[in-house]
């Protein structure tokens, strides 16, 4: 009917709930699970196992989610600055880190990843941030497209290369006051 909005299709970004862990996790490996045919068979293992315990031991990190209708469709976990969440391979970052974006694969191209990302870079201007940061791998060449387009470039001296993996690249966005990241600049 015309004039009727479809409610089913309103995206909320909210903190996730405790009760909501495991769904954050199924979704989480949901989003992951297209790497596991990209990987041989042991080093996908060893990656889904990091993926858990990051999630599991997110520690300080702010847990954001995407909810659609009452289902959750995607997932973010933002780190405060300095919160050292790779150890050693890059030591403290001075600005907030985005880690573990993710967005069910029937809820692609509707701008829940943007939609997650802007919230991360709210969150982040409101603790005095200037600047946001996330690492990426060539893996996830359409997850590093869309940082692109909203403006984050390459820190190669926070780049690093676990042991067997590839390199995972650092990226940064500075945030000052840019306009909000908008499903439009995604297309």
């Amino acid at each position: 009917a015309a004039g009727v909005m479809d409610t089913s299709k309103t995206l909320l970004i909210r903190d996730a709930r405790a009760d909501e862990f495991d769904m954050l996790r199924e979704v989480t490996l949901a989003t992951y699970g297209e790497y596991a045919d990209k990987m041989p068979a042991r080093r996908w293992q060893e990656y889904q196992q990091v993926v858990l315990a990051a999630l599991d031991k997110a520690g300080p990190a702010e847990r954001i989610v995407a909810e659609q209708g009452s289902k959750l469709v995607g997932s973010v976990l933002l780190f405060p600055p300095a919160g050292n969440i790779y150890g050693k391979a890059t030591g403290p970052i001075d600005w907030p880190e985005v880690r573990l974006l993710a967005v069910l694969p029937s809820a692609r191209g509707q701008g829940v990843g943007a939609a997650l990302m802007e919230e991360c870079a709210r969150r982040a201007r409101r603790m005095g941030a200037t600047s946001l940061g996330l690492h990426t791998s060539d893996d996830m060449a359409v997850a590093k497209r869309m940082y692109e387009r909203m403006g984050f470039i390459r820190v190669p001296a926070l780049d690093f290369h676990p042991t067997g993996g590839q390199l995972v690249m650092a990226y940064r966005r500075e945030l000052g006051n840019q306009a909000p990241f908008l499903k439009d600049e995604l297309h």
